[in-house]
């Protein structure tokens, strides 16, 4: 049973970085497609940046594009959202996901693809 956790997150001002840190247990991250989901209360759980099982592009969103990047660290068997620019429009709960298949990449955007979550992190970005 492969468990992810989650690090990082917390309150930051507009324009600052963030960098939250997701790890599998049971698991190497090499092996998994991993992606990042965010959600506000009272929306649905959005894809945020993913990146396929064995590569290191990083697939995003018009509203996050040139400011995301999602990472993996092989050696430290941990996957990243490296968040720049952050905007207020950017806060809510952060999860990270993963799937020891090899979704298309047109699946990275579909919640169902993945069948590991991790526990979620706030983001707070603050005006």
């Amino acid at each position: 049973q492969v468990q992810l956790v989650q690090s990082g997150g917390g309150l930051v001002q507009v324009g600052d970085s963030l960098r939250l840190a997701c790890a599998p247990s049971g698991r190497t991250v090499s092996t998994l497609a991993m992606a990042w989901f965010r959600q506000v209360p009272g929306k649905e759980r959005e894809f945020v940046a993913g990146l396929k099982r064995g590569s290191g592009t990083t697939y995003g969103t018009e509203s996050t594009k040139g400011r995301f990047t999602a990472s993996r660290d092989n050696g430290k068997n941990t996957g990243y959202l490296q968040m720049n620019n952050l905007k207020p429009e950017d806060t809510a709960i952060y999860y990270c996901a993963a799937t020891g298949g090899n979704p298309i990449v047109s699946s990275l955007w579909d919640s169902s693809t993945f069948e590991y979550w991790g526990q979620g992190t706030q983001v707070t970005v603050c005006s």
